[in-house]
């Protein structure tokens, strides 16, 4: 019995101090843990500032003979012509080749002399569509918003 008191009176009076290895230990821990969430914030930082912008075209049409060279641009004018997934798009002051992509490839996107609305980029001498208006508002993506697939890397072995 008396191994039970002085057991009892070991526990009661004094404190347990907290062993120094566990306090070396802790800091290390806590360090890592704030490293981790400034790497996470500066990461998710990082790939905000580098996703590409979206492109949008200005919404209001401008005449086709003056479309800017290499812009963004919005034309408006009736289908006169279709050859596979281009077709060519007239207004009153000239006409433009409008290269619709996939989306076009079975040559039934438009009609004949329908009135559309066209936004994309021009380039090379020829709007790459990106989207298309038709006149009841309906609005068309042609092109996928993150831009062209990336190439397989086994398409890398069989370059000339």
């Amino acid at each position: 019995m008396p191994n039970e008191d002085q057991d009892n009176a070991h526990s009661e009076g004094a404190a347990t101090p907290v062993p120094s290895r566990q306090r070396r230990l802790a800091i290390p821990v806590v360090a890592a843990a704030v490293a981790l969430v400034i790497g996470a914030v500066g990461g998710a930082g990082a790939v905000k500032m580098m996703r590409p912008t979206p492109e949008m075209a200005p919404l209001t049409p401008v005449a086709i003979s003056a479309m800017p060279a290499t812009s963004l641009v919005t034309i408006k004018g009736k289908v006169a012509e279709i050859y596979g997934n281009k077709f060519v798009l007239q207004d009153d002051s000239g006409k433009a080749l409008v290269e619709t992509g996939r989306a076009g490839e079975d040559g039934d996107l438009v009609a004949k002399d329908e009135a559309v609305t066209v936004q994309g980029r021009f380039d090379d001498g020829f709007v790459h569509a990106s989207y298309l208006v038709r006149q009841d508002g309906r609005t068309e993506a042609l092109r996928p918003p993150k831009g062209p697939p990336h190439r397989r890397f086994a398409d890398f072995d069989h370059r000339p």
